[in-house]
């Protein structure tokens, strides 16, 4: 329906207008903006970023090759404790190294590495105490069981972060990045624990508890350190690791799996933000500007 006359159609209410209830100026769309919010992906960023879940699914690779081991007798526990031991001091040199170049110092440094020292020894005395108790935990139970739990406790671990995110520094979500980091972890440790309980001997529980403590709640702590380090930092890493979980039972799907994370991942989500439509325009609610930056003061 054409409109004629001088007049000129406003957007009030309470004036009267000689136009229709459905009419629709011709300015409507010219406000119109399409993904104004939407930051291009880049594709390598992506895979830097997807470098740390493939990090903590190469952990898990690596711990299962380790377990296969001891459960086919084809691993000394021994070396295990030994090899378990020798990281140990390892992460400590490089944690301190990390401190010292890219850290800022403190007071307190002496106080905290006395903290960690007795710390781990007594984490080391209580695996030697329950070892007896871990071997025999699920003696009645199944091995068919024993494997489905462990998948479902593995899997459970996957699906919770154990890494930081920086661009979030609000408080609430400091809790709930650690409350999902201590769930991931104690999914992961329960995991090692129903695992152990198949071995043959108190020492190679031991062992392999030893390193699961390692793998899944000292090493993502370390983890996290080095994601503020350089991008080739974190790729070395990424490749050692990936490296070792290749003596995975499975190798080929090991493999599948953290090239699918590292590199389709990231590929699939550049791909499809071509679909992305985010349409804005004068219809929508009005967001009053300057409210985060008063409300956060």
């Amino acid at each position: 329906m054409a409109i004629t006359g001088a007049s000129e159609w406003e957007r009030v209410l309470w004036r009267p207008q000689p136009f229709p209830d459905n009419y629709v100026p011709p300015t409507f769309l010219s406000a119109l903006s399409k993904n104004p919010n939407v930051l291009p992906y880049r594709y390598w960023p992506l895979v830097l970023g997807a470098c740390t879940i493939s990090q903590h699914i190469s952990a898990i690779f690596i711990f299962l090759a380790v377990f296969t081991r001891l459960l086919d007798n084809t691993l000394d526990p021994r070396l295990l404790v030994a090899l378990s031991t020798m990281n140990f001091v390892a992460g400590c040199i490089i944690w301190e190294l990390l401190e010292y170049f890219w850290g800022d110092a403190t007071q307190s440094g002496s106080a905290d590495r006395a903290r960690t020292v007795k710390a781990s020894l007594l984490v080391f005395l209580a695996l030697i105490a329950l070892a007896p108790i871990l071997r025999t935990l699920t003696a009645p139970t199944s091995a068919d069981s024993i494997w489905a739990l462990a998948t479902a406790l593995f899997s459970c671990t996957l699906s919770l972060p154990t890494t930081h995110m920086p661009h979030l520094p609000s408080k609430d979500h400091h809790l709930n990045e650690r409350l999902t980091s201590v769930l991931s972890i104690n999914a992961a440790i329960s995991a090692a624990v129903v695992l152990a309980s198949r071995l043959h001997d108190d020492l190679s529980v031991f062992a392999l508890m030893l390193f699961s403590v390692q793998a899944f709640a000292l090493f993502p702590i370390l983890r996290r350190r080095v994601q503020s380090m350089p991008a080739h930092v974190q790729s070395l890493v990424t490749v050692l690791l990936g490296s070792a979980a290749l003596a995975a039972p499975s190798p080929a799907l090991c493999g599948g799996v953290l090239a699918s994370v590292t590199f389709g991942g990231p590929a699939v989500l550049t791909w499809a933000q071509q679909y992305k439509h985010e349409i804005r325009g004068p219809w929508d609610a009005a967001t009053p500007r300057g409210f985060e930056q008063e409300g956060s003061g």
